[in-house]
């Protein structure tokens, strides 16, 4: 969708601020764009709807140079979003959002109705903010706003530079859960600019790193972190760049031990107990994660399963990532999470312990190195 062929930008000064540079981007993937302040991400992305000249080599957005494009009319097929997001003040939600509509001629009544549909998209009603004006909105509230608006036309393309950097912390991974359940649904081509690794590693398909106008390292998350191509990009992704990691590698079926597992109707004292075992996990007649019971309970007397057990507070889909996996364990003072099926309610599939979280995160780093699937790849522990 987007493609840079021997790209340079170079100032009257002499500065260059991007040297040569050549990469694609596929339809529907998001790239982030990340590196120190300076570097030429922002120059790059600019560059795609002309808001900066280059001064050497081409860029073609859906196979077409965009040189050979009237600016103005490049600019209105691209959504753009910018930190301070750009809101029209005197305008309402709902205006502000119909902009690009409006411009490429779609009627009034067509336009808002695009509108209040990507305003809901976004999270935001749009019968109780779309009478608001900007200033009646929070920073979140307005970047969601810009987000739709840069949607409204419907653009291939959606240029983002650094939009949820002038929110909080708290405010800022909201509004990244929210873009990245939106792209699931929308699926644009997105640049994403940030300064931010971990924000780079949790939104993007791929990442590029940045060092004096050259990209260092173009790849996945996972093998960013796990591989950097140089000691360069390995300084910039920081030395727990493991750590982080464990927001880019996800719990799969294979990393789960198998518990003893019981069911809300089996009467007590269990047949055999537990054995070995301290505890056994809940099920319904479904199969379904209803909670766990001790082994003391197990070997009571009288009653049920369903009168002892405890309700599981702490339990993820499988998909999910081992960082929450991990913040889980730590949130609710836990030895370990049940992992359920993502698409069938409730049922269950296994437990990841710490032992086999480290283990899940040391098979991935392998994997990668190795170029193998994960469950290919033995990982040797000692007992």
């Amino acid at each position: 969708m987007i493609r840079f062929e021997h790209v340079t930008k170079r100032y009257a000064d002499g500065t260059t601020a991007v040297d040569d540079l050549s990469f694609e981007v596929a339809e529907g993937e998001l790239v982030t764009l990340v590196g120190p302040s300076g570097c030429g991400k922002t120059t790059t992305m600019k560059m795609v709807n002309r808001l900066i000249e280059p001064t050497e080599g081409r860029i073609l957005v859906a196979g077409k140079d965009i040189a050979a494009t009237d600016p103005v009319q490049l600019r209105r097929r691209i959504g753009y979003v910018i930190q301070q997001v750009g809101l029209f003040p005197h305008k309402t939600v709902l205006e502000n959002t119909a902009t690009v509509p409006h411009l490429l001629g779609t009627k009034k009544a067509a336009a808002h109705a695009r509108a209040a549909e990507l305003l809901d998209l976004v999270g935001l009603d749009p019968r109780t903010y779309g009478d608001r004006y900007p200033d009646q909105l929070s920073g979140g509230q307005r970047q969601r706003v810009g987000v739709a608006r840069a949607l409204a036309a419907d653009p291939p393309v959606l240029l983002m530079d650094e939009p949820f950097g002038a929110v909080d912390p708290v405010v800022r991974e909201r509004l990244q859960s929210e873009f990245l359940k939106l792209q699931s649904q929308v699926r644009k081509t997105v640049l994403f600019v940030t300064h931010d690794i971990e924000e780079a590693v949790r939104l993007g398909d791929r990442i590029a790193v940045y060092g004096e106008g050259r990209i260092e390292q173009l790849d996945a998350p996972a093998a960013v972190l796990g591989a950097p191509a140089t000691p360069y990009v390995a300084e910039f992704v920081g030395s727990d760049r493991g750590l982080k990691r464990l927001s880019v590698t996800p719990i799969e079926p294979g990393d789960l031990e198998q518990p003893p597992v019981v069911h809300l109707d089996d009467p007590l004292p269990l047949a055999g107990g537990l054995g070995d075992a301290r505890w056994a996990v809940v099920l319904d007649r479904d199969d379904n994660l209803h909670g766990w019971l001790s082994a003391e309970q197990a070997a009571g007397s009288g009653g049920t399963v369903a009168d002892h057990a405890r309700r599981m507070e702490a339990w993820l889909p499988v998909g999910a990532s081992l960082k929450q996996a991990f913040a889980t364990m730590l949130q609710h003072d836990a030895g370990w999470i049940a992992v359920i099926d993502r698409e069938e309610k409730g049922r269950f599939l296994g437990v990841l312990t710490p032992a086999r979280l480290h283990e899940a995160l040391r098979r991935s780093v392998d994997a990668d190195a190795r170029a193998l699937p994960r469950t290919e790849v033995d990982i040797q522990t000692v007992s």
